[in-house]
């Protein structure tokens, strides 16, 4: 294989200003103006150097599975820089016809009242630091880590979803209909 086909398998990020990144063996520790956050590399066959403003990413191999992984953990590496400088914005939307669903939040769990004309309410985990704000119609979750924002987002849409029903005919739930880099006040 020539030189110019291995310099494929070696790429490099470059950390945005006000951000720290260090490595701790496989863990990687990145810390911006609105948080920190961790990645554990040990299952990724990538090999990571942190220099200086620069995180240098080389595949251990030469194949072709190999480059698709380098070229995954430089887009997680990238998202968790951009994560922790400007955040991550999902709106959702609440969409009933007959019985008015209300949200509400309660230490770590999103209570889901009044589905479908449900007495108890269903309730969804939030994942890690993420902020959810249920304002009327529309449901505000915010973070800044990725992972953890869309992650919630799945739970609460996976809360709402309807069984053992003609889901073409009963629309009820909450659905995501904006994502956005950059936390929304």
């Amino acid at each position: 294989m020539s030189t110019k086909q291995l310099e494929k398998f070696a790429t490099s990020v470059k950390v945005p200003e006000g951000v720290k990144v260090s490595l701790d063996k496989h863990m990687l520790l990145v810390q911006g103006p609105l948080g920190k956050t961790y990645k554990n590399f040990k299952k990724i066959p990538v090999d990571i150097k942190v220099e200086g403003s620069n995180v240098s990413l080389k595949a251990l191999d030469t194949r072709k599975k190999d480059y698709a992984i380098l070229n995954t953990s430089r887009s997680i590496i990238k998202r968790l820089c951009e994560g922790v400088v400007s955040g991550y914005t999902i709106k959702m939307k609440v969409v009933f016809a007959h019985f008015p669903i209300t949200v509400k939040t309660k230490d770590d769990k999103v209570l889901i009242e009044n589905f479908q004309g449900e007495r108890s309410a269903r309730v969804c985990q939030i994942i890690g630091k993420t902020k959810v704000n249920p304002k009327g119609e529309d449901v505000i979750i915010t973070g800044h880590v990725l992972t953890e924002v869309t992650q919630t987002a799945a739970n609460i849409e996976q809360a709402t979803k309807v069984k053992g029903k003609d889901h073409r005919v009963f629309l009820d739930g909450i659905y995501i209909f904006e994502k956005t880099s950059g936390i929304e006040k």
